[in-house]
């Protein structure tokens, strides 16, 4: 038999086609001149075209077509009724145009943005897009889910109802999990399906039952409950939360999370985030009534903000407070070691920028949590501080920076206590360099002045530890309120670098050899009398080996220099990609001069040569990559610091990390200076199986003896933080995770956590998701099932 297609147009289209030929009859273009070149016009790619619902053609195709196509037609065999919004297909259709209603007889299909409609049976109206369908099965393109239903009634383009309904978004045949449902209500445009006395199978099991279910229809947010979160943990007990998620529109949105713990009580919290086309930001905040174990109220606020306004300038702030010391270590997110949170920042800052000139003012303040075992002395707070920058690079050669700031330090009280001097200090640095930078070298003097003016309320203490041992000891004796510091810096940077073929494990390689040199002078200028607010000593690196000053942070102490520094470095870098195989680096400072400037408590250096700095990178195969480093002293014959580390990736899935870090502790009496470390460290993600995966992580600190920095306590080796877990990878659609973590939250306290998920691919996961916890843990850690490729609009398309 032969196939008979038609196209029918409705009489709208009809009549703006004609309208357009008589108008192209009337008015022919005018022809390009001879100078004239033709436009180019953007193509806007594939995409979608709307048409008005009475000006939609439909294209029929069946093995026979009967009927008057102004009215009724009856199409038998192969049938199919296409427009631009949608696909009917059957064994025999009968269709009448002026009312659009379609009457499907046989293996009836129909498609419609992604979404497929099968059934033996269905009656249709693709005017009102509302209908029924007997028995239908339902494949949602947007989402890769399906049901099967006893009944559906279509009632518009977006709303439906299925009764007596088996759903699943697992694409297996037979699925892993399952949904039954007396009714489903699926409304597209709200992105919604609300399942009535719905339960849900795993494996056939029952697992969750609940006479009011929701979930997405298509990949986009939506208002409703979030998959319920627990686990349990030595400091809360049994923890269950069940977040709620509020869509309030396309840029904001908002999670409520109620949070009960069996050994603390029932918390409240919540996250609201928004967006703009000049702002963003993000507010999240807790509240326990009553802590069964404190008998205090605990809360927690977090409000980040980023304000862009016109003619460049800006605002920002970023405001965090606790109710207590022992928030965080009491009371964490699941799978997140916020116990190390020591400093909670209150910062708020409105600025400027132009091409050269930037500038702002903030209030920068923190709370500090002190742990009694280990007590903290509170930075300095900033109220307020003024910063102004101009630079401007490469201006007949030069580049030129001047940066000022003037600054009100303030420092808390600790028990009523005073912990330090206060008050003002105004700082201005100009400086100037030429660099001169080409093929194979380059060298760039600079040159700078340094200004700064103090104002300081001693108030009668000797802070600084002058008159130790006068007759004015203890007392600011000697001390002045207003001083000031002008001291010149002045440095040379020079480098070669050589390149030469050759070859390195078999492979065509190009070796380069890259030595640098670096000259510092600094004069002495005194500044013993000069108040400490924000400046520490820097620990020594290969960037640090080529910085103008020996402190971090402010500019409280500038040290005198007379010194240069040589490196030298040489890679081997593939010929073929330029991926570097191999590195070594080595650095050492030599001292013309004697340290005279130093920090309260510190020894003032006198060698004349200063430590080994050593460091090794090596990606001996593709799968294998090394690292070393260290600081070596030539004179005690001891390392200072030293960390050794590999990492082997042989295939996906599977990592091996360890690593070791050494710093020797600082000096006796020496705050600024951060703690010693000597810690072994081993991460891995192993298959056992096609099926089961471990993963796993040792912190364990060798350290032993007293506390160099902390009175009264003495560190012994212990383990520091512990990860251990098992990952099973079911036959489809389904993952079971259990992950226990133990970790340090204090000088001698330690909480324990164990996390249990069960993810179900399609519709979300039961339980606690350590994923963020093993991601920042494992070096190297990948999900065993890979996302899923983000689906489009044509997908299904027929």
């Amino acid at each position: 038999m032969r196939k008979v297609r038609w196209l029918i147009l409705s009489a709208v289209s009809v009549a703006a086609g004609a309208v357009q030929a008589q108008g192209s009859q009337g008015t022919a273009p005018a022809a390009p001149s001879a100078t004239q070149t033709p436009a180019l016009r953007s193509s806007p790619g594939l995409r979608l075209h709307r048409l008005p619902d009475d000006a939609i053609p439909a294209f029929m195709e069946a093995d026979s077509i009967e009927g008057d196509p102004d009215s009724d037609l009856t199409l038998t065999g192969n049938a199919q009724v296409r427009r631009i919004d949608g696909v009917i297909k059957g064994d025999r259709i009968n269709y009448r145009k002026d009312t659009g209603e379609v009457d499907v007889q046989g293996s009836a299909r129909m498609m419609r943005d992604g979404t497929l409609v099968t059934g033996p049976n269905a009656k249709f109206n693709v005017d009102k897009y509302s209908g029924e369908v007997e028995k239908p099965n339902f494949w949602m393109g947007a989402t890769g889910g399906f049901a099967v239903a006893e009944h559906a009634d279509i009632f518009s383009k977006s709303q439906m109802r299925l009764h007596t309904v088996t759903y699943s978004g697992c694409a297996c045949e037979t699925p892993s999990w399952y949904i039954k449902a007396n009714t489903v209500d699926i409304d597209f445009d709200e992105n919604e399906g609300v399942a009535r006395n719905g339960v849900l199978y795993f494996k056939d099991v029952p697992i969750l039952a609940s006479p009011y279910m929701t979930f997405p229809v298509k990949k986009e947010r939506k208002s409703g409950f979030l998959m319920p979160t627990y686990g349990t943990t030595s400091q809360g007990g049994f923890d269950l939360s069940v977040p709620y998620y509020l869509n309030l529109a396309p840029n904001y949105d908002m999670t409520i999370q109620p949070r009960y713990f069996s050994k603390r009580g029932l918390q409240l919290g919540g996250e609201f985030r928004y967006l703009g086309p000049s702002y963003a930001g993000t507010l999240n905040g807790t509240y326990l009534a009553d802590d069964h174990v404190t008998g205090e109220d605990r809360w927690m606020y977090w409000w980040r903000h980023q304000q862009q306004f016109s003619h460049g300038f800006y605002a920002d702030w970023d405001v965090a407070k606790v109710s207590d010391d022992d928030y965080f270590r009491d009371i964490s997110q699941l799978g997140l070691n916020q116990a190390s949170t020591t400093y909670l920042p209150q910062r708020a800052r409105v600025g400027w920028g132009s091409q050269y000139w930037s500038a702002y003012a903030q209030v920068y303040k923190y709370q500090t949590l002190q742990d009694p075992e280990a007590p903290l002395v509170p930075p300095y707070d900033k109220v307020p501080e003024l910063y102004l920058r101009g630079a401007r690079y490469d201006w007949g050669g030069f580049d030129v920076d001047w940066t000022s700031t003037a600054v009100r330090f303030s420092i808390p009280t600790v028990g009523g206590v005073r912990q330090g001097p206060q008050g003002d200090r105004l700082q201005s640095y100009p400086t100037v360099s030429y660099p001169i930078v080409k093929p194979g070298w380059f060298i760039v003097p600079k040159a700078g002045v340094n200004y700064t003016q103090y104002q300081t309320d001693w108030y009668g203490r000797d802070w600084l530890r002058l008159n130790s041992g006068t007759s004015a000891a203890g007392t600011s004796a000697g001390y002045p309120r207003s001083q000031s510091r002008t001291v010149p810096i002045m440095s040379l940077d020079t480098g070669l670098i050589f390149e030469r073929d050759t070859s390195l494990f078999g492979k065509a390689s190009t070796q380069t050899l890259e030595p640098r040199l670096y000259y510092l002078y600094v004069p002495y200028r005194d500044q013993s009398k000069l108040p400490v607010y924000d400046t520490s000593l820097a620990d020594f690196s290969f960037s640090q080996a080529f910085e103008e000053n020996i402190y971090t942070g402010g500019w409280d102490r500038i040290a005198n220099a007379n010194q240069l520094t040589a490196a030298l470095t040489t890679r081997w870098l593939d010929a073929n990609t330029g991926f570097e195989r191999l590195s070594l680096s080595v650095a050492q400072r030599l001292y013309f001069a004697d340290q005279k400037v130093t920090l309260p408590g510190e020894t003032p250096r006198e060698n004349v040569r200063s430590d080994f700095l050593v460091g090794a990178s090596a990606a001996l195969t593709d799968t294998l990559t090394t690292e070393v480093a260290g600081q070596y002293n030539p004179y005690d014959n001891n390392w200072s610091r030293g960390l050794v580390s590999a990492r082997w990736t042989p295939q996906r899935l599977t990592t091996v990390a360890v690593s070791y870090r050494y710093q020797r502790d600082p000096q006796p009496g020496v705050a600024y200076q951060p703690q010693g470390q000597n810690q072994v460290s081993l991460a891995l993600q192993w298959p056992f199986s096609k099926r089961w995966y471990g993963v796993g992580r040792v912190d364990y600190s060798l350290r032993s003896g007293p506390s160099s920095t902390i009175a009264n306590t003495t560190d012994s080796p212990r383990v520091t933080q512990a990860i251990a877990g098992l990952e099973y990878k079911g036959d489809c659609c389904w993952v079971g995770r259990v992950v226990y973590q133990r970790y340090a939250v204090s000088a001698t306290d330690a909480n324990s956590a164990v996390f249990l998920q069960l993810e179900l691919t399609g519709l979300g996961s039961l339980g606690t998701d350590p994923m963020n916890l093993l991601n920042r843990s494992i070096p190297g850690y990948s999900r065993i099932t890979p996302p899923v490729p983000a689906g489009t609009t044509f997908e299904r398309y027929e």
